[in-house]
């Protein structure tokens, strides 16, 4: 087996002591986790251990407004959501047991827009997105949350949008790796043509999973949905590593939808 090598030094009662660590010659995926708008990293810890499992490093964080932030929560805006997730995105790829051109970004809700759009800032080879949202290109800088004003973004989102009409449709069109998409049959925020507009939007991307996880709502606040999702998740990247392990690729273009039986809950858009 190949190795690589890292030296460095260490430090013991005020000296440097110079070492080498030997490591194998290989590097693993990277999973990025993006929470949804007022969530936490906390959504996603318990996936990432079992993404883990796989043989891929996962990146947890929590965005700027949320967590021990959330008293600046009324100022952020997605120009300062999308530097966080850049940051982290970068941190994880700078791992050196990481391979930076096998990285995989999963988002919920907002984080689900802001990881459509990192696509086109980073390399990404996965993408999944569940409940994903969407909102108007106008206004990038103002605080996220006076966008939910006057009823304007529930009326956009249910609108049938072309690729080219919206920021994170157009980078879906143009991404070229491999795409999940999961919808929550009873959704109280994301309604189906948002999901439809995500959906028509991929349908260039190398492959296209689309499920939707029966009797769920955008929260996931079923432990049965919760489950539900995990599974979904946990099953399409197993595919994905290890189909790009064996040197093997999904179908071009495929599309698949399945009704999936019924995993902490999740928040607003």
């Amino acid at each position: 087996m190949s190795t690589r090598e890292h030296t460095f030094h260490i430090a013991v009662d005020g000296e440097r002591l110079a070492a080498t660590l030997v490591m194998p010659d290989t590097t693993i995926p990277g999973v990025l986790f993006v929470h949804g708008w007022g969530g936490s990293q906390q959504q996603y810890l318990a996936r990432a251990k079992e993404i883990a499992a796989l043989g891929c490093i996962g990146l947890t964080f929590d965005l700027r407004g949320h967590a021990s932030s959330d008293s600046h929560e009324d100022a952020v805006s997605r120009e300062d959501s999308l530097r966080d997730v850049l940051a982290a995105y970068d941190e994880l790829a700078s791992n050196p047991n990481v391979d930076p051109q096998a990285i995989a970004v999963v988002g919920s809700s907002y984080g689900g827009y802001m990881g459509a759009i990192l696509t086109t800032l980073r390399p990404v080879k996965w993408l999944a997105l569940r409940v994903p949202a969407l909102y108007p290109d106008e206004e990038w800088d103002l605080p996220k949350k006076q966008l939910h004003r006057d009823g304007e973004l529930e009326a956009y989102r249910r609108k049938p949008l072309r690729a080219g009409d919206n920021r994170a449709l157009k980078a879906c069109a143009e991404f070229a790796g491999d795409i999940l998409i999961v919808e929550s049959e009873h959704d109280e925020l994301i309604p189906h043509a948002t999901i439809t507009n995500f959906v028509n939007a991929s349908k260039h991307a190398r492959s296209l999973t689309y499920r939707v996880i029966e009797g769920a709502d955008h929260g996931l606040s079923h432990y049965t949905h919760q489950r539900a999702y995990t599974s979904i998740l946990v099953n399409w990247l197993t595919e994905m590593v290890f189909g790009a392990r064996q040197g093997s690729t999904a179908a071009e273009g495929s599309a698949r939808a399945e009704a999936v039986l019924q995993e902490a809950p999740e928040h607003p858009a």
